[in-house]
């Protein structure tokens, strides 16, 4: 196949969070407050352990109220928040306030770093007159993130989860980020992290190239097979997804 276009996830895939303690110290800092080192360490890892941090580790234990509300929390702003201020309400916090603070925190372009290769590979694409696109099971506008860290010129188009009601793996999510880049889903590549959701991809028959989810320091060139892709004409992939298939 010929690839026209590509579509990336966000969240693990171009950019990674922050981690856990550093979200929490820097939404106290935003307070000007400061607790003892210990009690930090403390309650940022009873929120890891929650599944508090968007973008972060997944929840090790699910309570049965938030079951429902968790499985569709990327179709809406309202429930995204909702989602996971309520495991962020599992760990006992000095102020009320500082539940939706952290929520607050984790949209902040601070809270994010691109990896290492992320705008170099864009930048490739976009020389060689291939589309770029970003779809993404998300609660929020991701797109000041991508202005902040100079991402944004670099992409084409955006198709969020909440703007459209529906979440990855749902066909009608990327048959219409495919409709944004004006392409055909056979002339578009898919690539994220997820298996489940970016995977999806497959149904409307795009073809799929998975990354690791990995810190940012860990995968410094994890997007440069995307470029070699696209320049071999999107030969198939081996079987552990490291390649489109």
């Amino acid at each position: 196949m010929t690839i026209k276009a590509v579509l990336f996830d966000f969240s693990g895939t171009l950019l990674r969070i922050e981690s856990t303690p550093s979200w929490l110290r820097a939404t106290l800092a935003a307070r000007g407050e400061t607790w003892p080192e210990a009690e930090l360490v403390r309650c940022a890892h009873e929120l890891d352990v929650a599944g508090a941090l968007p973008g972060g580790a997944s929840p090790q234990w699910l309570p049965e109220r938030l079951a429902a509300l968790w499985a569709t929390r990327d179709e809406s702003s309202e429930r995204h928040r909702a989602a996971y201020t309520g495991l962020a309400r599992q760990v006992a916090l000095p102020d009320e306030d500082l539940y939706d603070a952290l929520y607050d925190r984790h949209m902040t372009p601070a809270a994010w770093r691109p990896y290492p290769d992320a705008a170099e590979v864009l930048r490739g694409l976009r020389e060689r007159g291939v589309g770029v696109g970003v779809v993404s099971n998300i609660g929020w506008d991701l797109r000041p993130v991508f202005r902040a860290h100079g991402l944004d010129a670099l992409v084409d188009g955006y198709t969020l989860s909440y703007e459209h009601g529906v979440q990855k793996p749902d066909a009608r999510l990327f048959r219409a980020a495919c409709e944004v880049l004006g392409r055909n889903p056979g002339e578009v590549l898919m690539v994220g992290d997820d298996r489940r959701a970016d995977g999806g991809a497959v149904a409307v028959g795009c073809a799929v190239h998975f990354v690791d989810h990995l810190p940012v320091d860990e995968r410094p060139a994890g997007l440069r097979p995307v470029l070699e892709l696209v320049d071999r004409g999107g030969a198939a992939a081996s079987a552990d997804g490291t390649g489109a298939h």
